[in-house]
This record gives C-alpha cells, structure tokens and sequence, in this order.
C-alpha cells in the first residue's frame, strides 16, 4: 500500500481569481520595521553536482513565497538524468514499488529507493538541496508561528528515527500514455519537512508529450487557484508539502496545497521525486 496522502480522485500557467484579502508576501519587499530574512546558505562547490554552487537561493524564496513555487535552472546534466531513469529497472534498488491504478492514485508507477547509499546521485543531491530549503522553510515558519527545522539534513533524519520514521522517501516515478496523478500530499508521519522537489528527468515536447505539473491551492473564502508548470530536463520544481503561508488582513495564514500530473499524451515521462522526512 503507497504511503502517499491520497484525496479521492496541465512554460507555466496560472488559473487565478482574484482575492483582496490575501497576497503573498516576501520577505524581501516587507514593510518597514519589519525583519529581513538571514542571508541564504551558500552550497559547496561539488565536481559531481557544478549547477547547485551557482543557483541564487534568495531569488528562488521569493518566486517560492510569490507564487507557491519555484522551478530552478538544470540540477542534473542529461547523462545525470539517464543514469536515474536507468535505475527504474533495477528492482534490488527498490524497498517498495506502487501501481497507481490499484489505489485509485491516478495511473502509472513509482518506486521508493530501499538505500540512498546505493543511488549516491540522489543521495549527495538530497543532502545538498537541504540546507538552503531549510533555510526557506524556517522563514516561512516564522510567518505562521510553527517549529522550524535543523539546518542540515542528519538532524532531520534523527528527528524521524526518534518518531519511527525510519524508511527512506526519496522516489521515482513513471507515467506512460494516458498516465496521471490524482491531487496528494506526500505526508509520511508526525514529522514532515515542508518543502520537497521534483526533478524532470527526461525532455519535455521530445521525449514526452503532456504530462505536465499541477498544483492547486486552497484559500478561504475564494476559489482555488491552479498553477501549471513544464519543466526542462534536470529542472527541480521546488513546493510545499502540506501549506504555504499568504498574507491576509490579520497576518499570515496557510494556504493548503496539493500536487498532480496532467496526463501524458505521448512517450514516456520519468521524475526524481526527493522529499527529506523519513516514512514510518
């Protein structure tokens, strides 16, 4: 049985109603008086990972805080994307596999990694990716007033082996023809990690054919707004796990967020799917 929080059952694009009561915020464009965010951490120069020393981690927190994601430039180089995609097919990799269709997820596969130190691309950018969206999700928490997280990633990783969330989440997934997601959240146990990303593995109008993000946001006393993004191959899409926080009349309240995929038209689609708490 999948571990997914699964409701019952498409360049960006944005179906948007206006809301008077409710705009986001950065915390870099804040009213004077208030405090300005820490300066964002700074990830190491790695010769395996070159793009992540470059990504400018302050601009992707506000387009995170503006628009409820960010998509970021190439994390993975294409030969990076085809060495995870090949890893679909090697089954000992794999604690868990998942058929969407038997629970009414949507259609296609996905599979948890049983051991991130078999898979050390994953692994090496799962620990990198941490820090600064850490450093992201510790703004946000004191915007709604919630507990904020460890700055690297083995302090999260005790946190969850304290709460019997032992089990690696990092996954990938695979959609063929007329394959989808329903719209979920990807909560695991009492400890969740509010951000997670998805990294595009294979290229978008070559190798597949619709297939495209969908995120949808719930905000009180106003229609839902969707959000459709298209990655290129090695783009991550940066998104929250459960809520994002949005200004409103009396300070800043959650706005609950859920994630899908469109159906794919043509081809085949593969995504990285690295989520930073442990599943029980």
């Amino acid at each position: 049985m999948s571990e997914k929080r699964q409701p019952p059952c498409p360049d960006r694009a944005s179906i948007d109603t206006m809301d008077s009561t409710a705009t986001a915020l950065s915390l870099f464009d804040l009213p004077a008086g208030e405090a300005r965010a820490p300066i964002a951490p700074h990830v190491a120069d790695r010769p395996d990972l070159p793009g992540l020393s470059e990504l400018n981690w302050r601009s992707l927190y506000e387009e995170l805080s503006r628009d409820g994601i960010a998509v970021t430039p190439p994390l993975l180089t294409a030969e990076q994307c085809a060495e995870i995609v090949g890893t679909f097919d090697r089954p000992g990799l794999f604690r868990s596999t998942v058929v969407m269709q038997r629970y009414g997820f949507g259609r296609g596969t996905y599979k948890y990694y049983a051991d991130l130190e078999a898979v050390p691309l994953v692994r090496t950018l799962r620990e990198s990716l941490y820090p600064p969206l850490a450093w992201m999700a510790n703004q946000w928490a004191a915007q709604l007033n919630e507990r904020t997280f460890p700055t690297a990633l083995p302090g999260l990783a005790a946190e969850c082996a304290a709460n019997g969330q032992t089990r690696p989440t990092p996954l990938i997934l695979r959609y063929g023809e007329g394959d989808y997601a329903c719209l979920h959240q990807d909560v695991y146990g009492d400890v969740v990690f509010p951000l997670q990303i998805a990294v595009m593995l294979n290229q978008p109008g070559t190798d597949f054919t619709g297939g495209e993000s969908v995120f949808v946001e719930q905000r009180p006393r106003s229609q839902s707004r969707a959000i459709v993004v298209r990655p290129d191959r090695g783009q991550g899409v940066i998104f929250p796990v459960r809520h994002r926080p949005v200004r409103g009349t009396n300070g800043f309240r959650r706005h609950p967020v859920r994630h899908g995929t469109n159906a794919v038209a043509t081809g085949r689609r593969n995504v990285l799917g690295i989520i930073f708490h442990n599943a029980t």
